[in-house]
């Protein structure tokens, strides 16, 4: 099952199941304390919960005539880092002072984990995303994102694209944050696909298309199998002396990185892919 938070043409929003291009809306006021999708998702039995909540009085909409909104609530959105070789390697190549650490955290126990995004931050399918305006080296990182519960379970998964400032972050390590943290620095959805309805790992792919005046200008795509972390781990990880009362967004990092010589530019379109989920949409913008 996949489920989504949806503006309609009104104006409403609306928590909605979403199956063969069309939602069916669900009605949250006599859901017995269910106000959001939060609360949904981090029910016992989701599925089964939300398909008595389905609201029999309103229509089957196209998921056309909808908006999808980013399937976040109050949640923080975390990130990992340098989970696929291929970033270690990226990492390495724009950070050469820093290439030692790098290497010592592709191989530790303990993963880089570092915070991304609040709610308000972040944007949805359709939606926009920034270019720093100090930045002249930056690249999308598409990234299946977990979806923790407080009881830190993984409860779901979506599509995120971790925005980066590699020029920022290649100068020195230490300005991270401002490499990754800004306003429209993160997009997730375009929807919720419960956990049980997901592909095993090792057969999850992540495809990346960048589109730039109508024509392909970027395309990778790799394979989770390919991570050198599990889910499990980087979940644990998170979870040490933090507590996460309305629950998590986790990003596990990506394994597609542009050549060095590439940078998004305005009107980039940026097109995300991951079987048993969909795809995220979104177009660059720049500067403040």
């Amino acid at each position: 099952m996949q489920l989504a938070k949806v503006q309609l043409e009104t104006g409403d929003v609306r928590v909605a199941i979403v199956a063969d291009g069309h939602v069916r809306l669900l009605d949250l006021q006599n859901s017995g304390g269910v106000r959001n999708l939060s609360d949904l998702l981090h029910a016992d039995q989701p599925d089964r919960l939300a398909r008595t909540l389905v609201d029999e009085e309103a229509p089957r909409l196209a998921l056309s005539d909808v908006t999808l909104l980013p399937p976040v609530d109050h949640q923080e959105i975390w990130s990992a880092g340098v989970t696929y070789k291929r970033s270690q390697e990226a990492r390495e190549r724009e950070s050469e002072g820093a290439a030692h650490f790098y290497d010592l955290v592709y191989q530790a126990a303990r993963p880089e984990i570092f915070f991304k995004a609040t709610a308000a931050r972040a944007v949805g399918s359709g939606g926009r995303v920034r270019v720093r305006r100090d930045s002249k080296w930056s690249v999308p990182e598409p990234e299946l994102t977990l979806v923790v519960s407080p009881k830190m379970k993984i409860v779901g998964y979506t599509i995120g694209n971790d925005m980066s400032a590699r020029d920022i972050e290649g100068e020195n390590p230490l300005y991270l944050p401002q490499a990754k943290v800004y306003d429209q620095s993160c997009a997730v959805g375009p929807v919720v696909t419960l956990a049980d309805a997901m592909p095993a790992p090792e057969k999850i792919t992540i495809r990346l298309t960048i589109e730039r005046g109508g024509s392909k200008v970027f395309e990778g795509s790799t394979s989770v199998a390919q991570m050198a972390r599990t889910f499990a781990d980087l979940v644990d990880w998170l979870g040490r002396d933090n507590h996460f009362p309305h629950g998590v967004l986790l990003l596990t990092g990506t394994g597609i990185v542009p050549p060095d010589d590439f940078s998004l530019a305005k009107d980039d379109r940026i097109v995300i892919e991951i079987n048993g989920i969909g795809r995220l949409v979104n177009t660059v913008v720049s500067g403040g």
